[in-house]
């Protein structure tokens, strides 16, 4: 077979595609179109697993009794976090909106299965944590597949793992590794909001890379 050319014009659109994906905060409450969810699922199992292992695990959560109990975490996890920080930085987290677990239509919690048999744990005996590393590459996946349908996805972690396992029933032996807002955004701007408000500013790549 021959692989795709992926010319100049691709490579740049999809250059864009990684400066526009968003942490999104603020939701329209406009549903998604059937399917939607579905097909950006199937985008995020195409992402790298180690050993073929494939193990994420998927859990839609349309509840609304479900919802409230993770909503009800992320309340107690967000006032012990306002409460962690000093003035200045207290005054501006206060300041953030956090509104995606009441706006955004759909609600994708995202678990590792360390345990899966399917890859024969290769490359897990030595690491385990590649099967959450897995899991982080197709949410990655799912984020920018959504952000090329001008969709929104928030990712929050202001919750007690163990309370969103409890509130959604599923094996205890599964590892939360993200719980996400997905819908539309209220807008688009150029700018990510935590930039935008002064909590933190992105830095070159250069201040991350160290030569041996």
């Amino acid at each position: 077979m021959t692989a795709p050319d992926f010319d100049a014009g691709f490579r740049a659109k999809l250059h864009d595609l990684f400066a526009w994906r968003r942490d999104v905060r603020q939701f329209r409450r406009d549903p998604l179109p059937d399917g939607v969810l579905d097909r950006l699922i199937e985008a995020a199992c195409l992402a790298p697993s180690v050993g073929l292992s494939q193990p994420w695990r998927y859990v839609i959560v349309d509840d609304p009794a479900r919802r409230r109990r993770v909503r009800d975490s992320f309340e107690a996890c967000n006032a012990d976090a306002l409460a962690s920080y000093g003035d200045d930085l207290a005054a501006r987290y206060a300041k953030l909106k956090l509104a995606g677990l009441d706006d955004a239509p759909c609600h994708l919690a995202v678990f590792a299965d360390r345990d899966t048999l399917t890859g024969h744990h290769l490359g897990r005996r030595t690491m385990p944590e590649m099967a959450d590393y897995s899991v982080v590459a197709a949410i990655s996946t799912l984020w920018l597949a959504a952000r090329a349908e001008a969709i929104g996805v928030g990712w929050v972690s202001i919750l007690d793992p163990a309370a969103v396992i409890a509130a959604l029933d599923v094996s205890p032996a599964w590892r939360l590794i993200g719980y996400l807002c997905i819908g539309y955004p209220r807008d688009h701007t150029e700018m990510p909001e935590l930039a935008r408000v002064g909590w933190e500013q992105r830095r070159p790549a250069a201040d991350y890379i160290v030569r041996r």
